[in-house]
């Protein structure tokens, strides 16, 4: 896989990305909290602030209008404050204007005009506002550049709870010290949280090695785990509950492993033994074939008053003899416990090996072309009639019933290698089966094991030669063999 190994992040990296991101979280909602909490006691400081005010100037109010000389009532409250609410307003140190019940200006301490120059007035929605209030007391607030203006607005009443008139009082909410309190605050704690991030960042890389060590020791024995070795088990000492079940399940999977790899390696000699005996089974059909046509072929023609019945009698058991030759070599190399008989290099006159090979299959119709000079090489004479008895045999069989096989044998060579081609007038190789030709057990008729190719394709192997074929599927099939010469 990709490795998408690049993809997928470590649980060591992650461990330490969510410990770092916990710091980071945790100083963000402190920070807002921090902000949030700032605001909203500067919002209570400021209401807290002004009734404070308030409550000093109605005690003033109150105070004057005892002492006062004429009955505090709505037509006289401007006498009584004409010069009275400036000294109020002094004492105070606060900005106050009186209305009348109707919202008209009567008395002003600060700068009252609006900006089209007239006197202001309350607007109705307040003045109404205010007589329905159980309070007495309209707040209202406007949001400016800088800043948050309060609008107060107290209805006075006499004595006789008889309503006289309206007193106003603007505040300003002023939140620069609150503003640059809450900023070198932000900026202690940005610090202080700087060095922590510093602190986690190291302590997260430690805990995280710590924590992904284990896991890492039993990745990394995962990785050697291999069933054809014996494999160590984890220590679980020093692990986690989590951990510790995980390493004994590694522990328990490596016993499995064992037993698996004891009964594996007991199958896999019991399948090599079966294909031994059908390997050997295979080898040893293949002569016995040309031998027992050979040997009715020879009582059918064998005469003795024929002159050549001497030669004839004697190819015939050298013939014979040869293929007893390659019989007892296979039965030799079995009992040995070996593959098949190692090959042994003999120099060789191919032509003459390729037609005796040819000559125990005197019954079938098999031109042989060779070159006129004598082709030599070095390779084991067995193995090179086993090779073509192999070849020319398949080419026979691939030959429908009720056609005459027609087989042709050419030899070749080049300045280093043999070629030696065996041509049928067969059905040919399909093109879906062209692929596994040369697989073990592979074959397309209804006897044989499919050894005959993969045989021969070893033998030429171990010699560092190949076998290749060309196929005209319903035509014919030409197979070919190369080796070395030397």
């Amino acid at each position: 896989m990709v490795s998408g190994k690049s993809h997928i992040r470590s649980l060591r990296s992650r461990i330490f990305v969510f410990m770092i991101a916990l710091v980071v979280v945790a100083f963000f909602l402190i920070a807002l909290v921090t902000i949030y909490q700032y605001n909203e006691q500067a919002i209570d400081y400021h209401e807290e602030r002004l009734e404070r005010k308030e409550s000093q100037l109605l005690a003033s109010i109150d105070y004057s209008l005892d002492q006062a000389e004429i009955p505090a009532t709505s037509q006289n409250i401007a006498k009584i404050f004409d010069q009275k609410l400036f000294e109020i307003a002094d004492i105070q140190n606060i900005a106050v204007s009186l209305y009348s019940l109707d919202g008209h200006l009567l008395l002003c301490t600060d700068a009252c005009e609006n900006e089209e120059g007239h006197l202001k007035d309350i607007p109705q929605d307040v003045i109404n506002g205010l007589k329905q209030s159980s309070e007495n007391r309209i707040v209202t607030m406007e949001d400016g550049d800088d800043s948050v203006t309060r609008s107060s607005y107290l209805l006075l009443k006499n004595e006789q709870s008889e309503p006289i008139g309206i007193l106003y009082v603007p505040y300003f909410d002023d939140d620069s010290l609150n503003d640059a309190e809450l900023r070198e605050f932000l900026i202690r704690l940005g610090l202080a949280y700087l060095i922590l991030l510093f602190v986690a960042i190291t302590f997260a890389f430690f805990v995280s090695r710590f924590i992904t060590r284990s896991l890492m020791n039993i990745t990394q024995k995962m990785k050697e785990t291999r069933l054809e070795k014996r494999n160590l088990k984890i220590d679980p000492i020093g692990a986690g509950q989590e951990l510790f079940e995980l390493v004994e399940s590694y522990n328990n999977m490596i016993d499995e492993l064992e037993e698996s790899a004891v009964k594996l390696a007991a199958s896999e000699r019991e399948q090599a033994w079966r294909e031994m005996a059908k390997q050997v089974a295979h080898e040893i059909k293949n002569p016995l074939t040309p031998m027992r046509l050979n040997l009715q072929s020879f009582a059918a023609t064998f005469k003795r008053e024929n002159p050549l019945a001497d030669q004839q009698l004697k190819d015939f058991c050298q013939s014979m003899l040869e293929q007893i030759d390659t019989l007892n070599a296979i039965a030799s190399a079995f009992s040995s416990f070996a593959d098949l008989p190692e090959p042994k290099k003999e120099q060789l006159n191919v032509g003459e090996v390729v037609k005796s090979a040819i000559e125990l299959f005197a019954e079938i119709k098999i031109s042989l072309k060779i070159p006129d000079q004598q082709v030599y090489a070095n390779f084991d004479r067995t193995q090179l009639i086993r090779i073509m008895t192999n070849l020319i045999k398949n080419a026979i069989q691939s030959v429908p019933k009720g056609k005459s096989p027609i087989i042709v044998v050419t030899v070749t060579e080049t300045e280093s290698m043999v070629k030696i081609g065996v041509k049928d007038n067969g059905l040919g190789i399909a093109v879906e089966n062209q692929k596994k030709i040369f697989e073990p057990k592979f074959t397309t008729k209804s006897s044989g094991m499919g050894l005959g190719l993969p045989i021969v394709k070893t033998i030429l192997d171990s010699y560092g030669g190949r076998i290749f074929f060309e196929s005209i599927p319903s035509f014919s099939t030409t197979f070919y063999i190369e080796f070395s010469k030397n």
